[in-house]
């Protein structure tokens, strides 16, 4: 039906060029760049050996609007799936503005100077892709992504009203490195080490790094610790769902994870100033990450499985009702499918499944969008059959406090 551009060759990238590659009867052409082709060329020999689809490879530096242009130009695809660093995210918009082409991305544009992430910078892109009849999708991947797209199908067939919610993240799996990270070092350390934020009653409220903690249950894994820390969907899903007095993100963390990241943390190895070292200036976290496991080696060895859902209360026809909505994915199983571990594979099966969303006509719309503004349906069946499926549980406790 359409050619797809994949720009990024990490373990998300690989995962989206598998599962884009399964599905060859939406994705008629797909061709993957990276800064590196290299990796682009690996994974697509994979694909070939094991789905006998073809994909084209490119090289491009995703820093820079006018390589993009050309390589847009040159390939001419319908649509960019971008699992690239967040801080590539607004040029390459600004190229698909350029090139007349449909962007998706699976987590919000950060700057590279400072550690905060948000929606401002993009949501800023609406006019002009509204203007250019183009679309762009923000957030596709797990969290954010099919948590949004959680939250939208229970607003939609479960509640009157969404009062309370928390989505909750468990990786109850086992890598057997001492210390790593399951996406990039950088981006991850970032975004963990940063002071917590939640919602409620019309404000944000501030917190120290992991001060929330609370014991969780979640399904097949059992009880962990579990820390309330910002992550970005919250900022759109209030956004879009006002009758929620309250949003929070939980996510767990091992005692021996969080010991390490202290370390990282008070011997400077998380900063993102730079320092000198040897007449050369360093960046103290970009130097951590060029030491630490690639997280796209982990996934031979990686053993367990994830939990994520939406754990959401409010009203339905005048009575309180609780609901619980979540995935469960195992490691040994996405990594035998595609040769990526369970947190790449859950960013990326739903970046393919939002590309097939536009791509099909089943998600339309010129300006930027968010997830849970579209039809949470479509998006749901796909989920059953393209391996994340989904359980629902009603009127339960919910553990959250």
């Amino acid at each position: 039906m359409s050619k797809v551009l994949i720009i990024g060759a990490g373990g998300v990238g690989r995962v989206v060029a598998f599962k884009c590659a399964q599905n060859s009867d939406v994705f008629t052409e797909i061709c993957m760049a990276s800064r590196t082709e290299s990796k682009c060329k690996e994974i697509a020999l994979d694909v070939e050996k094991q789905l006998g689809v073809k994909i084209h490879t490119a090289q491009v530096d995703a820093d820079h609007v006018d390589q993009l242009v050309d390589l847009f130009n040159r390939e001419k695809p319908f649509m960019v799936i971008n699992v690239a660093l967040p801080y590539q995210d607004l040029t390459i918009m600004d190229a698909c503005l350029e090139c007349g082409v449909h962007y998706l991305d699976t987590a919000n544009y950060e700057p590279k100077d400072e550690a905060k992430f948000e929606y401002s910078w993009q949501w800023a892109y609406k006019d002009r892709f509204k203007e250019s009849g183009l679309t762009a999708i923000l957030g596709c991947g797990f969290d954010p992504g099919v948590t949004s797209v959680f939250t939208a199908y229970a607003a939609k067939h479960h509640f009157d009203q969404m009062h309370y919610l928390d989505i909750v993240d468990c990786n109850g799996g086992d890598h057997g490195k001492a210390f790593a990270t399951n996406f990039n070092p950088e981006i991850n350390i970032r975004e963990v080490t940063q002071k917590g934020k939640y919602w409620e009653n019309g404000d944000w409220v501030e917190t120290e790094p992991h001060e929330i903690r609370q014991e969780l249950s979640y399904p097949e894994i059992g009880k962990r610790s579990s820390y309330v820390i910002y992550h970005e969907e919250l900022e759109s899903l209030v956004k879009n769902f006002p009758t929620i007095k309250r949003a929070r993100f939980w996510m767990t963390f091992g005692d021996e994870y969080l010991t390490h990241l202290r370390v990282i943390q008070n011997i400077g190895m998380a900063g993102i100033e730079p320092v000198m070292f040897e007449g050369k200036e360093i960046v103290p976290l970009q130097f951590l990450k060029a030491v630490l496991p690639d997280p796209g080696s982990l996934g031979e060895k990686y053993v367990g499985e994830t939990s994520i859902g939406c754990r959401i209360k409010g009203i339905k026809d005048g009575e309180v009702k609780r609901y619980y909505i979540y995935n469960n994915c195992k490691h040994q199983d996405a990594f035998e499918e595609t040769g990526a571990q369970g947190v790449s594979y859950t960013t990326g099966v739903p970046a393919m499944i939002g590309a097939m969303m536009l791509i099909t006509g089943k998600w339309t719309g010129a300006g930027v969008f968010n997830v849970e503004e579209f039809d949470p349906d479509p998006f749901m069946e796909q989920l059953m059959t393209k391996g994340l499926p989904w359980v629902e549980l009603h009127d339960i406790d919910l553990e959250v406090q």
